[in-house]
């Protein structure tokens, strides 16, 4: 290759947006260029002739270990090789904090073929990692009400459908609970709806304490709330379902020197084998609606068509 020729090369190397280092067997680096200068805040001075193992990077894997030394090391990897890679790494900048990128590691060969050394070419992927925190927080806004942190209907039906497919595909039983807050327009209509979101809120509370690590809560709408009991027969849902019913009753607190308590009505049923979601939602509600006409602060468990 002419001087010319390394020359032409050298400027477009330099001339690109990622960055770039070549490192010969000893992981030693020989060139950095603006790219890399801009992505690290490490100017070239600072870095060649420098092993980058003895920290200059110090490379995190995505999974938050470190990538330098031992067989971890991807430059390293690849010169014991000869096979290229990619993965994603945090790589510490000068000033201190890390830098989210995608890097890709070639070997590089003399004229016989044996590997002399590396070159990394790295890009930030501060992007990608922000549109993927991003995309998190909305699918968990998208499941979670936000008034109560429960979660939310949309999630509960997901979840309903899922434990529906398990009882159907391997006999794993469940039940719900739909609880609704007796006389909750009431509570509006006397405290204001400030008051009424921490009922809704102690509701919530009640309800999730209630139940066991492997149970789930949800807010369906409004004052009604749903609870997935797992791995139980009827006579389990059942009492589960009178202890919410109880922690709601004596619960409450105080606003201007009155207290603020609520019941709640309630109508708790096993899952059948391929029913929907829909079928056992409703069946559920229909309980509890039976709860209301039998006086509120009560457990529906059956249908009148249901006893013969």
């Amino acid at each position: 290759m002419s001087a010319d020729q390394a020359d032409l090369y050298r400027q477009i190397i330099e001339s690109l947006d990622e960055g770039i280092y070549f490192v010969d067997r000893g992981r030693r680096i020989t060139f950095w260029n603006a790219g890399a200068e801009r992505l690290t805040g490490f100017a070239s001075a600072e870095v060649v002739d420098q092993a980058c193992c003895d920290g200059v990077l110090r490379h995190i894997g995505d999974a938050g270990t470190g990538m330098c030394g031992g067989g971890a090391c991807p430059l390293g990897r690849t010169i014991a090789s000869g096979q290229g890679c990619a993965s994603e790494a945090y790589l510490r900048h000068k000033a201190g904090h890390r830098v989210p990128v995608r890097l890709r590691v070639i070997p590089i060969r003399d004229r016989s073929g044996a590997v002399i050394g590396a070159v990394q070419i790295f890009a930030d992927n501060s992007p990608a990692v922000a549109d993927r925190r991003r995309i998190a927080e909305l699918e968990q806004a998208a499941a979670l009400d936000p008034l109560t942190g429960l979660g939310n209907r949309r999630s509960g039906d997901h979840e309903l459908r899922h434990r529906l497919d398990e009882l159907t595909r391997y006999g794993w039983r469940f039940g719900v609970v739909f609880v609704d807050v007796d006389s909750f327009k009431q509570v509006n209509d006397r405290w204001g709806h400030e008051v009424g979101d921490q009922v809704l809120r102690m509701v919530g509370r009640d309800l999730q304490v209630g139940v066991r690590e492997s149970d789930r809560v949800f807010r369906w709408g409004g004052e009604e709330f749903l609870v997935a009991v797992l791995n139980v027969d009827e006579d389990s849902l059942v009492r589960i379902a009178e202890k919410l019913r109880y922690l709601v009753e004596q619960s409450g607190f105080d606003r201007g020197g009155e207290p603020v308590r609520v019941t709640v009505s309630a109508g708790a049923t096993m899952a059948r084998p391929g029913e929907t979601a829909q079928a056992l939602v409703e069946r559920a509600d229909r309980l509890m609606y039976q709860s209301k006409r039998a006086g509120r602060n009560r457990v529906s468990t059956r249908l009148p068509s249901d006893q013969g």
